[in-house]
């Protein structure tokens, strides 16, 4: 058996995100297993598996979820059940053929959640998939009427993502818009809370009912001219740079126009998928403290994306210097506020705002120097 696979009360193999309820159809579906016998399996009375299975072919018109049950269902015979012919044909629910994608494990759905989830909470925010895209991408409106991408994510985690109810399809068509669900922001404070947890050195996952009316998180930032690390509280819904950019200046024009917040934006978007590697948080404590500020090195087999984005990271903070590139990396990847920031690098009040938007100008052109172009969609 593969590590990405479970064998779960019903004798099947499939990823453990799988939910009961798609599990259930799954097998119910691709064997002609009787729903009395799911049920007998399960141990819970044949109504209730009924009801799973009706409700999930129901969500089928999801385009996402549809997708996620057809590549369960060739998962499902690849690993040695009998073929039987599923109850929609995958050719009939989209508009082009598509083949089978990787089913993801749960390791790799829970760690894109953290950062997916965490960007659908900001205002504005939507997951956006065309029909032929192998990505998603999340975008957030901006007060201009435009549009900024924040993250992109592989189809089939967004896809397991849909079938776990963490997002719902509010506009379905040829481009589709998913938004987070109730279930999906307690979900992402679940994931929050283990990640803290693990992070503490707790083999126990936090309890998630403490906290949920709040919309708070934590995380661990380097101290300068030190080995230990503090924890950070953030809002999980609005970063430091969407706060500023609400703000006028004294002409009444935006303190902070769109494309310097799409620059802040993508530098954020690199850093998450920077920290998805191994030994990380603590490589950017060179750029904190003003020492070397070269490449990382070599992560020891991690994968492409993740290196990629370390060493663009990277080549904006030389780029910036210090002190530009010290506010940059605090508030705009580590979502320190302002007044902590000044605090913490020992600056006079209010002048936080200045350097930071000197710092964006900077990383904006950076972005154009390189070819990127406009910024905004």
């Amino acid at each position: 058996m593969r590590e990405t696979d479970a064998l779960s009360f019903d004798g099947t193999r499939l990823p453990n995100w799988v939910p009961d309820s798609a599990r259930n159809y799954i097998v119910h579906t691709q064997e002609g297993r009787s729903i009395r016998d799911l049920a007998r399996a399960a141990g819970c009375h044949a109504s209730t598996v009924l009801r799973q299975v009706r409700r999930t072919e129901a969500r089928r018109d999801d385009p996402l979820i549809d997708e996620a049950l057809n590549d369960l269902g060739v998962f499902h015979r690849s690993t040695g059940k009998e073929k039987i012919s599923t109850v929609k044909d995958n050719s009939s629910m989209n508009a082009m053929p598509r083949q089978p994608a990787t089913t993801p494990d749960q390791h790799t759905v829970e760690r894109e959640a953290r950062r997916i989830l965490r960007r659908l909470c900001e205002p504005g925010a939507c997951l956006a998939i065309a029909q032929d895209m192998e990505k998603a991408v999340v975008v957030r409106e901006t007060d201009s009427g435009g549009t900024t991408r924040t993250a992109v994510v592989d189809r089939p985690v967004a896809q397991a993502m849909a079938l776990k109810e963490w997002i719902s399809c509010a506009e379905p068509g040829r481009i589709s818009r998913y938004m987070i669900t109730n279930i999906g922001r307690a979900a992402l404070k679940r994931l929050l809370a283990e990640d803290n947890a693990e992070r503490r050195g707790f083999s126990e996952a936090a309890a998630p009912f403490a906290d949920q009316h709040r919309e708070w998180g934590e995380k661990d930032c380097a101290i300068p001219d030190s080995t230990r690390s503090r924890r950070v509280r953030y809002n999980l819904s609005e970063s430091p740079i969407l706060a500023m950019s609400r703000r006028k200046d004294k002409d009444g024009n935006p303190f902070l126009t769109p494309d310097l917040v799409a620059a802040a934006e993508r530098l954020r978007e690199d850093f998450e998928l920077a920290q998805m590697g191994p030994r990380v948080t603590q490589n950017w404590e060179r750029f904190l403290t003003g020492g070397d500020r070269g490449s990382l090195g070599d992560d020891s087999g991690t994968g492409s994306g993740a290196s990629g984005a370390r060493d663009r990271v990277s080549a904006v903070l030389r780029d910036l210097g210090p002190g530009l590139g010290d506010v940059a990396l605090r508030v705009c990847c580590f979502l320190e506020g302002l007044e902590t920031a000044e605090r913490r690098m020992g600056w006079s009040a209010r002048s936080g705002k200045v350097v930071l938007r000197i710092a964006l100008q900077r990383l904006k052109r950076h972005y154009e120097e390189l070819g990127t172009g406009n910024l905004i969609g």
